[in-house]
């Protein structure tokens, strides 16, 4: 009964989600454009199959991802995880940041599985790949967006763990960013900003900020205000130097090729 409270309460906050974007398509088609809805009713079901859609997602988030971004968090920090049963109290009390090798590889691993399930992202890529004529390739632009996003998970995570301040790696990051925009193909530099975008969507962001919460609240020292936020910015920087580097390093293969060629 919870449950189907729980989803009622979700559908009807997202119909006023959904309404005001309804009301401007519909508002613009009729009183600025002046021109008829057209297929207004298979248009009015695919509203209704967004509405349902949307609403299913947010209670399932609330009821699953969300929670197992916290427990898994907290299960990868816990000391006897670690560092084992036989650790010493004063060793569980002195973690270093090696220790949590662990959660290195869940980050990474999740930033890689998460961003290739990302609707947003396979949408983009099937867009870029029919404008391109098939320059750029689907996989190719969905691997290179998931490594990018896994790489900055992982450096996010060590960013908790260890305290630096977020603004050295972002200004960091970006300063890079720029220096490879100078140089990539400039076919490509539009849709690797564009990629950075397109991972903080439905499925990424859930299970980011809770896993970037959940650490911060069981890492000795981190809060969960000031350190568990900002793991959604390390998912929307790296992915546009890795895609950006993806063409760069296929054009240089490409130029090496045609040399080669040229000798013989």
């Amino acid at each position: 009964m919870n449950v189907l409270l729980g989803l009622a309460h979700t559908t009807l906050v997202t119909l006023l989600d959904v309404l005001p974007i309804a009301l401007v398509l519909f508002g613009f088609q009729v009183f600025v454009l002046r021109r008829p809805i057209p297929n207004l009713k298979r248009m009015l079901l695919g509203f209704f199959y967004v509405l349902v859609g949307l609403a299913f997602f947010l209670e399932g988030l609330d009821l699953a991802l969300f929670p197992l971004g916290r427990a898994m968090a907290q299960q990868l920090t816990d000391p006897e995880f670690l560092l084992g049963l036989g650790a010493t109290s004063e060793h569980m009390g002195n973690l270093h940041w090696s220790d949590y090798y662990w959660v290195y590889l869940f980050a990474f691993a999740i930033g890689f599985a998460t961003t290739v399930a990302e609707p947003a992202l396979l949408a983009v890529a099937i867009k870029a790949n029919e404008v391109s004529g098939g320059a750029i390739g689907i996989w190719g632009l969905r691997s290179s967006v998931a490594l990018g996003v896994a790489i900055g998970l992982v450096l996010g995570t060590w960013r908790i763990i260890t305290g630096y301040p977020i603004h050295w790696f972002i200004v960091a990051g970006y300063v890079v960013v720029v220096i490879q925009t100078i140089f990539a193909p400039r076919l490509i530099v539009p849709l690797a900003y564009d990629s950075g975008g397109v991972t903080t969507s439905t499925v990424t962001v859930p299970l980011v900020a809770a896993l970037g919460l959940g650490l911060a609240s069981h890492v000795p020292g981190r809060s969960p205000m000031l350190d568990g936020f900002g793991l959604i910015a390390f998912a929307s920087l790296f992915p546009m130097m890795t895609v950006m580097a993806h063409a760069q390093i296929a054009q240089w293969r490409a130029k090496r090729k045609i040399s080669i060629q040229g000798e013989h």
